[in-house]
This record gives structure tokens, C-alpha cells and sequence, in this order.
């Protein structure tokens, strides 16, 4: 059984610290924040698990395992010192605020042969896991394009703009989606709230995949609706995977035929299929428990996760790359792989 620790106590936190605690194969054993209050609500839930306003406390005693969740600001420092320390170590998204410090991680981890994962918690989504099989399936035929929507009203993040707090999600789910990393990246977007500091709340971005899918993504925490939908056009069907719907995936038959022969406008008819939506089944687990068993699996079988070091590490990239173009007026920026 691996005793797990938690640096970290904000959102995300206690849902990672609920999850190893209920998980027959972790003992939660350590909760770290520096606030007082956070700890002493974690001491109501847990009485057994010891807390620490000092993340040092917690890298010397006998954790096998480190939890970062923290502001991304920290997560570099944080990861370093864990692994260090002899601990795996778990990294919320993203790994890091940089492709540098992503890289020192992953090269940190490798060196002292400790597992590396990145909390991209919608690989662990069965609904996601369903869109990748279908993609890859050809049952969509070839993928013209995809286009994502992740918006809402906050959460506002006071250091990081919404290209890092949201879009994380997206592109790695795109990569895993369509086992591709794109070749370029742009990006446009507004600052409309914290014009001060001049994060952007809301933002366009388009990835251009070496097979020719473009995929659009668009994330906000300035919206009045809660979306998170992905709508992917193929040669043959379409699919479209709602995270918030009841039918999470829907399977549309529709589409366009092109006539063999067309030489004329006269004989230039094209043939329109509207077929309807067809529910997919896709069974229900929950992605963080997933994703925490996931870990506590490659801990205790020494493989590779699913969104491993290097996964993250590519995420950063991607992110990099994209807040080039934001600062460049939206120009198409090279990914360097």
C-alpha cells in the first residue's frame, strides 16, 4: 500500500486527498497547505492523517508518493524537491509554468528512476477514452476537423491567464485523442476583467495537426454558460462528446457526398445525408478516481503513466507556443518537438 501525501489544499486538492483516502491500495497519510484552517477542516475529515504547514515536514517522513497541487507557480520547486526526496510525485496541470522547468522535471524523474504524472484528468474520462476509440476506428472516415468549447463563469486565476488554467485540458485531450502532435499553434484572445495585471480571460486557439486536421478551441471564464463540448467532423460521420449532457457522445450520420464527376456547375450536385444523433454507450467511472488509481498502479508496477512526464512536458509546449502567437497579434507559431 502506498502512503500518499498532498501539498496543497485550495480546489482541487481535497477531491485528490478524498480520492486516495477512499482507494483500497493508498493511505492518505499526509495533508500540507499553509493555511491553518484548510488543515484543520482536512484533521475533521481524516483525524489519522497528519498535517503540516510545511511541505519539508511531509518530504522527510515515510510517504512513497507526492501530490502537487498548488498554483503552478509552485509546481516546479515543488516536484523538484518530492523527487529529490525519493518520492513519486503526481503534478496537477499544468507540470509547469514553462518548457524549461517541465523539461527539469522530467529529466529529474528519469535520473532517480521515480514516476512522473501530470493530473490530465479527461484522459482518464471514460467519455474521452470513447472518443478516441471511435476516431481511431475510421468510423468517422477521415477527420476534417475538430472544434472544442471549455467555458464558464470564473474560476478567475489572479497569476495565470485562461490559455494555462483551461486549455491544458483541451490539448491534452486532442493529443490523445488523435495520437498527433501538431506542427504549429495560434492563438488570439481578449482581456476584459483583470486589465491591470493583463490576463487574458478569454481566448481563441487553432492547432494544425501534420495530417491536416485543424482543431479550434475555445476557453473563457468570462461565459454565462457552462460548456465543455467537443464537435468532431469526419468524411463519413460526425461526433459530438458533451461532458455536461447525459448521452455524453452522439453519434451523428451526416455528411456530405461529393459526385465522382463534376467537370460542370450543371453537374456539380452534391448529395447531403442528415442522418440523426445516436446516444453511445459509455460507462461511467469517475475520471479523478481513475486517474489516482492510475498512478498508484505505475507506482507499484514501475511503467509509464498515460500522462506521463513527457505527456506534460508536451502540453507545455503546445501552451508556450500558444502564448507566443497571443503576444504576436495571433501569428502561427512552430512547435519545437
Amino acid at each position: 500500500m502506498s502512503k500518499i501525501g498532498v501539498i496543497g489544499c485550495g480546489y482541487w486538492g481535497p477531491k485528490l486527498a478524498r480520492n486516495f483516502h477512499q482507494l483500497g491500495e493508498s493511505q492518505l497519510a499526509w495533508v500540507c497547505d499553509k493555511r491553518v484552517d484548510r488543515l484543520e477542516h482536512v484533521k475533521q475529515l481524516y483525524p489519522q492523517v497528519r498535517t503540516t504547514e510545511d511541505y519539508r515536514d511531509m518530504l522527510a517522513s515515510d510517504v512513497d508518493a507526492v501530490v502537487v497541487a498548488t498554483p503552478v507557480c509552485h509546481h516546479h520547486p515543488l516536484a523538484l524537491a518530492a523527487l529529490r526526496a525519493g518520492k513519486h510525485v503526481l503534478v496537477e496541470k499544468p507540470i509547469a509554468a514553462s518548457v524549461q522547468e517541465a523539461e527539469e522535471i522530467v529529466a529529474e524523474g528519469e535520473r532517480l528512476d521515480r514516476v512522473v504524472m501530470v493530473g490530465h484528468t479527461f484522459e482518464y474520462n471514460a467519455a474521452v477514452e470513447t472518443m478516441k476509440k471511435i476516431i481511431g476506428s475510421g468510423e468517422l472516415g477521415r477527420i476534417y476537423y475538430i472544434n472544442a468549447t471549455r467555458v464558464n463563469l470564473g474560476l478567475f486565476q489572479p497569476d495565470i491567464n485562461v490559455v494555462w488554467d483551461l486549455a491544458p485540458h483541451d490539448v491534452s485531450i486532442l493529443l490523445f485523442a488523435l495520437g498527433l502532435d501538431p506542427d504549429e499553434v495560434s492563438a488570439r484572445g481578449g482581456i476584459c476583467v483583470q486589465r491591470e495585471k493583463g490576463i487574458h480571460d478569454v481566448a481563441y486557439l487553432t492547432l494544425y495537426f501534420p495530417n491536416g486536421v485543424l482543431a479550434d478551441v475555445r476557453v473563457s471564464w468570462l461565459d454565462p454558460c457552462k460548456i465543455r463540448r467537443y464537435t468532431v467532423v469526419g468524411s463519413e460521420k460526425m461526433l459530438v462528446y458533451d461532458d455536461i449532457a447525459e448521452d455524453k457522445i452522439l453519434i451523428y450520420d451526416k455528411g456530405v457526398d461529393v459526385p465522382p464527376h463534376s467537370d460542370t456547375v450543371e453537374e456539380f450536385h452534391l448529395s447531403y445525408r442528415h442522418g440523426d444523433g445516436t446516444p453511445y454507450d459509455v460507462p461511467w467511472v469517475e475520471p479523478l478516481k481513475a486517474e489516482c488509481r492510475h498512478f498508484l498502479d505505475c507506482i507499484r508496477e514501475r511503467q509509464e503513466p498515460r500522462s506521463s512526464g513527457r505527456v506534460g512536458l508536451k502540453v507545455v509546449k503546445v501552451l508556450e507556443a500558444a502564448q507566443r502567437s497571443l503576444l504576436n497579434g495571433g501569428a502561427r507559431e512552430q512547435i519545437a518537438w
